[in-house]
């Protein structure tokens, strides 16, 4: 019997002849089709392709990007064994993509049945995260997990969504150079990015998008040939004579002769388009694509999915711009003028919480001679009211300094309902004086206390990473993995606190009627000073050029002193770590009725009942029924400066 090679195939070739589509991930489930979207074939062939090394592609969503990197996963196990990693944003990613994508594709492929071994058997060559085939496995892992992304040589590296990446893997360094590390070895190896985009001068796909040879794909009119990209500008629709919108007539006009092509005209034009670079070939292929090529979405969605994006301010536009048109956003880095908060200051006696406060975090800034907190509450959409802004005075090498923090962590604030509220987290800075930081946190206690470092970039999906574990000393004993510290991309706060700033407000008269204040909104005490509001926009985000020519995003301080600012930053940090950003309906109704502050003009909310203070959901949220007692400004002076 004479053995045969495997037949020299492209990945789209294998693909159109081998590969099935699943049910559960698919709506045309059965035998895969690339002309569906032919676009994708350059990009499998790209990875195919003996004289590329790295192919990136930046993408919105629907353009299924993903279904590539399954189709090259199952190509090298049936075609070209080879140790396989795929890289995905967390390890709950990385599970869930194994389960939900992989499983159900080495399912219903039949040329994948017997190379991979049963899940059920013992031998442990089909874990959830590592498979085992004929001359080769497949390891999936999360950016988050070092160990994982170090753990064994890799010839093809697949990383999805890099741009959900956290900037570090634990204290190893950033994800993707360690991934990358890991194919040295080999000399054919292949390295695919893939994500949607974020922000520009932070965004990893688009840096490494403009390393490449830069391709975007070409359609040709359907009415006068000439060919041309797909973008959103040249999307129309009609308006009605008193200006409402009419998705229903949305269309592509050509930018070349203005006919006007329906979906299935644009459909028809993609199928005959073809790719085409923009710089030279040296090593990279790139590849931009957005939603407009899709063969899943008519542009009535598109258009349905911008206004709405425009109605909901930049959050919402910036997610459009990321996910359907496949482009970084451009955040806006002026900083607000400080005596515009100044002037719009509100008036509630100090030391209280506002009724639309539910929760209390604080940020705590160590300096060489002082610790600076503020502490703010927090209500449903992030709307926020600073509540204290207290002083320690001296440095981290006393010890009273750390007793009158102690304090803190035990003091309650009064809230207009009659409730004591207590912080739910505090988050303290570990850039300076690190070791006496951690030492406080661990005999502090962890569940109240986050120590924090800020790194510098954007991360909108989780902005929050961590904890991971750093030697603490106790007691002058030095103990590894003793504390547990977070890191925060504060570029992603600092930006979010200048929009949310710039929100425009209701009136009187339109408070008075009804209207209320958007989502993240940020309110400021009357006792807030110049001084502090001027160190809360101390700082402005501008753009850089680095040494290889490319931009980058930095902020830059505009005076000297930022403690508002970052203690911001810190307690903003804490309500992420606290979970605010991922409750539901019934968290925020079970709030609100701890504190009694249901809003009367809710007629879905429940009566409002009186908690028992010993309940575990009053002790979660940090509250206690007591009477209310009023507290100014407080500054901890501690005795030994007395």
């Amino acid at each position: 019997m004479i053995l045969a090679p495997p037949p020299t195939l492209t990945i789209s070739e294998w693909a159109d002849a081998r590969r099935r589509l699943s049910s559960e991930a698919s709506a045309e489930p059965g035998r895969w089709r690339t002309e569906r979207a032919i676009y994708q074939r350059g990009i499998m062939d790209a990875i195919s392709d003996p004289a590329v090394e790295s192919v990136v592609v930046m993408s919105s969503s629907q353009t299924g990007k993903t279904e590539v990197l399954l189709n090259t996963v199952a190509f090298h196990i049936d075609q070209d064994p080879a140790p396989v990693m795929v890289v995905m944003p967390t390890e709950r990613d990385a599970e869930t993509w194994s389960k939900d994508r992989f499983s159900p594709m080495a399912r219903d492929t039949p040329c994948l049945h017997g190379r991979i071994s049963d899940p059920k058997s013992r031998d442990g060559s089909n874990k959830i995260l590592h498979k085992k085939f004929p001359g080769g496995h497949l390891t999936i892992v999360g950016a988050n997990a070092p160990s994982g992304l170090a753990s064994r040589p890799i010839r093809i590296l697949l990383c999805d969504e890099v741009d959900r990446y956290p900037f570090s893997a634990g204290a190893e360094g950033d994800p993707v150079n360690l991934a990358k590390k890991r194919t040295v070895t080999f000399w054919n190896r292949k390295i695919v990015l893939v994500s949607t985009p974020t922000i520009r001068g932070a965004s990893r796909i688009e840096t490494a998008y403009a390393e490449s040879d830069r391709r975007r794909f070409f359609v040709p009119c359907p009415e006068c040939g000439e060919h041309q990209t797909l973008v959103w500008e040249q999307v129309r629709w009609d308006r009605e004579a008193d200006g409402a919108h009419r998705p229903e007539t949305a269309r592509y006009q050509c930018r070349h002769c203005g006919a006007h092509w329906s979906d299935a005209e644009r459909w028809a034009a993609v199928r005959r388009g073809e790719w085409r670079a923009e710089a030279p070939f040296d090593g990279i292929a790139g590849f931009h694509l957005n939603e407009v090529y899709s063969s899943w979405v008519r542009l009535e969605a598109m258009v349905r999915t911008f206004l709405s994006a425009k109605d909901h301010g930049d959050e919402a536009m910036k997610t459009f711009v990321n996910t359907s048109l496949g482009e970084t956003w451009v955040e806006t880095g002026e900083a607000p003028d400080w005596q515009r908060l100044y002037d719009r200051r509100e008036s509630w006696p100090a030391g209280t919480v506002p009724m639309g406060g539910l929760f209390l975090t604080a940020g705590a800034d160590v300096q060489k001679d002082r610790i600076e907190v503020d502490v703010w509450a927090w209500g449903r959409g992030l709307e926020s009211w600073l509540v204290d802004h207290i002083v320690i005075e001296g440095g981290p090498e006393h010890a009273a300094a750390w007793s009158a923090l102690d304090g803190l962590l035990g003091r309650s604030w009064p809230h207009a309902s009659g409730v004591a509220m207590g912080l739910s987290r505090l988050a303290i800075d570990t850039g300076f004086e690190a070791p006496s930081v951690y030492g406080w946190a661990r005999r502090a206690g962890f569940a109240q206390v986050a120590p924090v470092k800020g790194v510098e970039g954007f991360n909108r999906a989780s902005p929050v990473s961590g904890p991971t574990y750093v030697d603490a000393t106790a007691g002058g004993k030095r103990l590894r993995r003793g504390a547990r510290l977070w890191t925060v991309a504060v570029s992603t706060f600092k930006a979010e606190t200048y929009r949310v700033l710039r929100l425009e407000r209701p009136t009187d008269e339109e408070r008075a009627g009804g209207a209320r204040f958007p989502a993240g909104t940020i309110h400021l005490p009357a006792w807030a000073d110049s001084e502090w509001c001027k160190q809360f926009v101390a700082e402005q985000l501008v753009t850089v050029k680095t040494r290889r020519g490319f931009q980058r995003l930095e902020w830059q301080k505009l005076r000297e002193r930022n403690e508002a600012l970052d203690c911001r930053v810190y307690a903003r940090a804490a309500a992420w770590i606290a979970g605010a950003d991922r409750w539901g309906e019934e968290k925020w109704r079970d709030l609100e009725r701890q504190v009694g502050s249901l809003d009367p003009r809710d007629t879905a909310a429940p009566e409002t009942t009186a908690s028992d203070p010993g309940t575990p959901e009053i002790a979660s949220a940090g509250l206690v029924r007591r009477a209310p007692a009023r507290r100014g400004r407080r500054v901890f002076t501690p005795s030994y400066l007395s």
